[in-house]
């Protein structure tokens, strides 16, 4: 008898493992209840994990590529050792190169930007406008005059700031926040789609391969921000177009990558890096770019 209930036990220890392995988050189970034809990409599961947990933010805001188009990008002053390798880093180039055999030397990185979604109570609980910044440094101890002081706001005032003429933006703190906006603007007929690197390698020349593929012509793009939890800035823009653009590094790392032209760039900030590295003034040409691998971009079907 003692041996079966043993066994009895054994058994249910074994079903709580497997349940407890397989138990999905909140926000996986309100994805899958708004998006239930939609996968979850394997490069956002870090992002809903059950222990999501406040981070320090990093040193290099990636974010800086592809944002802000506005005048919120001199809010904060950007320093020009930063600047020098936020330049270093960006792959900004013309829709016309978007070809097989055209070469370009590009660095994907994942970055250090390891931020989680916060259960969409905590979120919800947390203060995220400039007026309570001191509440927030407070909730993250972080120091009134530090660096990582100066990022926090920095992204809660990109958030507060208006979107430029053709832009529908919106600061999502959740992922269930993002969702919403997302199908608010798309519906739920959606795919999302990342940039998909092997491995994170040196900067290097790549060649882009047969394969290049124009996905549609309306998106909502969600730029990871430089937070002390995950927090996207998602918008959707006039005048864009999606490509996935298949590349071969020289040392045969393989990239997946999504590109977006902008066809409409007069209002941009004219401080923007685009504008710096291709040597071109807002509103001539169509500006395109890679999405680094933590970007999200949503396309109807």
């Amino acid at each position: 008898m003692e041996f079966v209930h043993l066994a009895v036990f054994a058994f249910l220890c074994f079903c709580l493992v497997i349940v407890g392995i397989n138990a999905s988050s909140p926000a996986e189970d309100y994805w899958k209840s708004i998006l239930p034809n939609t996968p979850i990409p394997e490069a956002m599961r870090y992002l809903i994990q059950p222990d999501a947990k406040i981070t320090h933010t990093a040193d290099l805001d990636m974010s800086l590529v592809d944002l802000p188009y506005n005048d919120a990008a001199s809010t904060v002053s950007i320093p020009k050792e930063q600047l020098k390798e936020l330049l270093n880093q960006t792959n900004f180039f013309f829709e016309q190169d978007l070809h097989p055999g055209k070469k370009m030397t590009l660095l994907f990185t994942m970055g250090e930007n390891e931020a989680t979604f916060l259960p969409y109570k905590d979120a919800q609980s947390i203060p995220f406008s400039s007026d309570k910044l001191p509440e927030i440094f407070k909730t993250f101890s972080v120091e009134a005059e530090s660096m990582e002081a100066e990022r926090l706001k920095y992204t809660v005032e990109v958030c507060e700031k208006p979107g430029i003429k053709g832009e529908d933006k919106y600061c999502a703190t959740s992922l269930e926040s993002l969702i919403d906006y997302t199908v608010s603007k798309l519906g739920k007929n959606v795919q999302v789609l990342t940039t998909e690197i092997e491995k994170e390698t040196k900067k290097q020349q790549y060649n882009i391969v047969k394969g290049v593929q124009k996905v549609g012509d309306r998106a909502v793009v969600c730029h990871k921000l430089n937070y002390a939890y995950a927090v996207f800035y998602c918008h959707e823009i006039e005048a864009t177009t999606v490509y996935t653009v298949p590349l071969v590094a020289a040392d045969e790392t393989k990239t997946k990558a999504v590109a977006v032209c902008h066809a409409n760039t007069d209002r941009w900030n004219r401080k923007h890096l685009a504008f710096q590295e291709l040597q071109v003034k807002p509103g001539t040409v169509p500006v395109c770019h890679f999405l680094v691998p933590n970007t999200l971009i949503w396309v109807p079907n």
